[in-house]
């Protein structure tokens, strides 16, 4: 009887520390990182989400962003835009940090300190990209989107739950 209760602590602890998502840019040590959300993005044709994953890095954070593309041509390119909550808007510039695989397309993008910072205490409204990509992709494939902070693209006025994903809570875990 004794024994029982740490050994449940001991379980239930190591099943939340395996849990823990990891980033690896480009062969670097894996940074912890949030889970994967999967933001919708209406726009875009194609899949209609982009996945959005942020993990803490040494001196700040890296924003890891990964679409399904129709072609192996397409990629993330550019500056990318962060919006907040309260309407605060944390820009990234294209460090050229990209990878493409089995259909998708990933790019990765870097925090500052101070906008680590910002990221712990409001949660992630949107976050705006280009695609870009060769002549014969379609013209809705590549262009500028908004992908938006939301669980389902439906909802009814009756549904109380929770529609967002509280990024700030999560990315202040890490």
């Amino acid at each position: 009887m004794n024994f029982k209760l740490p050994l449940l602590l001991l379980l239930f602890v190591s099943t939340f520390a395996s849990a823990q998502q990891t980033i690896s840019v480009k062969g670097s040590a894996p940074y912890p990182a949030t889970q994967e959300y999967p933001f919708i993005c209406d726009k875009y044709a194609y899949s209609g989400e982009i996945n959005v994953q942020i993990a803490k890095t040494d001196k700040g954070g890296v924003l890891k962003l990964t679409i399904s593309t129709a072609s192996d041509k397409a990629k993330i390119a550019g500056g990318v835009y962060v919006d907040l909550t309260n309407a605060d808007v944390i820009a990234c510039t294209d460090k050229n940090v990209k990878e493409s695989a089995d259909g998708t397309t990933t790019a990765y993008y870097y925090f500052t300190a101070a906008e680590w910072l910002k990221l712990k205490k409001t949660d992630i409204y949107a976050v705006r990209f280009i695609i870009v990509g060769g002549p014969d992709i379609s013209g809705n494939l590549t262009g500028h989107f908004t992908a938006y902070n939301k669980m389902k693209y439906f909802s009814t006025a009756f549904d109380k739950s929770k529609k967002t994903f509280d990024t700030a809570k999560e990315i202040s875990v890490l």
